[in-house]
């Protein structure tokens, strides 16, 4: 009987023959047995499957075991959010990591002066995101392992030199993504084990738009095969580190929120990082699961800087702003508006000030 395989699992068997480490084999299997047509013609072909993935599982423990665990490319997370650069030699990535935090890059003209992740924290507002700076890649070589370190960020910095041959420097960052299936594919996600997104989300750090002829950024749009956003940036601009900064931190998809205990001001330093969409009670669980369970009440203060610089703010409050209690909302005070109640289910947003009542 044919087996009939489709593109997705052909897709996936390619992901499997091109793979160099244990854990990419691994999880290239994963999605075959994933998609792989059921029925008796592949009978014989999933039994193959499981034993090859059994064999591989077991491979990588005593691997792990023998290395005791070491892998260079586990970046541990800190700050509001994790972006890890990619790009090939002399792209720019170790600039950028120097031009935004005091990590000790190696800034050269000559390639492959990175040979190990390098993590650098950045200041954003009040916050402070990781940028980690990597070694680069080419057409033809990725340094073994590589590809964990985009696997676990938040977010994938590709950075392309707006001075060098831009063509192919899309082919090859973009065609390394896809192969390694760190590209998002809302049709055809690739989970792993566990049900997590095995894609990152990425956008372009165009670099040295000082040193780029003028039409380098239309150039570059033109050979994008999907939407992808770009952030042009010279490390001597400090107008453009800033905005890209700023960029982050919105497609990190991320809302700052500010605890306050009753009867006392709010504690406006070190906010909470919450995922877009957080609400009430996700931010009881972030501080302690046991005051999750206890959560009887909350009321919400909405920052006058988020309303006015145009911050989506959640419907149901932006009625009950205007009206609390019956009365006309007051007007706004040091920046904040008054507090209101508010349910656990109540989504929050960026800056909101959160004070908590627990039975």
């Amino acid at each position: 009987m044919p087996a009939n395989l489709t593109p997705d699992y052909l897709k996936a068997d390619k992901w499997f023959r091109e793979a160099t480490t244990d854990e990419e084999k691994i999880l290239a299997l994963e999605e075959m047995m994933r998609v792989i047509p059921k029925h008796k013609g592949t009978d014989h072909m999933r039994a193959e499957l499981r034993k090859k993935y059994s064999a591989l599982k077991e491979s990588a423990e005593k691997k792990k075991k023998a290395s005791h665990g070491l892998d260079f490319f586990h970046i541990p997370k800190t700050g509001a959010g994790q972006v890890v650069l990619l790009g090939l030699p002399n792209s720019g990535k170790s600039a950028i990591v120097a031009a935004v935090t005091h990590a000790k890059t190696h800034v050269a003209d000559f390639p492959f002066t990175t040979s190990l992740p390098i993590p650098g924290i950045a200041q954003f507002e009040d916050i402070k995101i990781e940028i980690v700076d990597m070694p680069p890649i080419t057409a033809d070589f990725a340094p073994a392992g590589i590809v964990n370190a985009y696997r676990n960020c938040d977010l994938i910095g590709v950075c392309i030199d707006l001075s060098g041959i831009i063509e192919e420097q899309i082919k090859v960052c973009f065609n390394f993504l896809e192969s390694k299936r760190l590209l998002l594919d809302p049709n055809n996600p690739v989970l792993d084990e566990s049900g997590k997104s095995l894609a990152r989300k990425c956008f372009i750090i165009a670099t040295k738009k000082d040193s780029a002829l003028p039409d380098a950024i239309d150039n570059l749009k033109k050979q994008l095969t999907k939407p992808v956003e770009i952030a042009a940036i010279s490390v001597n601009d400090k107008a453009s580190l800033d905005k890209m900064l700023a960029d982050i931190f919105r497609l990190l998809d991320i809302v700052r929120i500010y605890a306050k205990k009753p009867g006392q001001p709010p504690d406006m330093n070190g906010p909470f990082i919450l995922h877009k969409g957080a609400t009430v009670a996700d931010l009881a669980q972030s501080i302690h699961k046991e005051l999750a369970e206890r959560l009887k009440a909350a009321r919400c203060w909405t920052s006058a800087s988020s309303v006015e610089s145009g911050s989506k703010v959640h419907p149901v409050r932006d009625k009950a702003s205007e009206m609390l209690d019956g009365r006309q909302r007051r007007p706004v005070s040091n920046g904040i508006r008054n507090g209101q109640n508010v349910h656990k289910t109540h989504i929050l947003c960026d800056k909101d000030i959160i004070e908590l009542h627990f039975a």
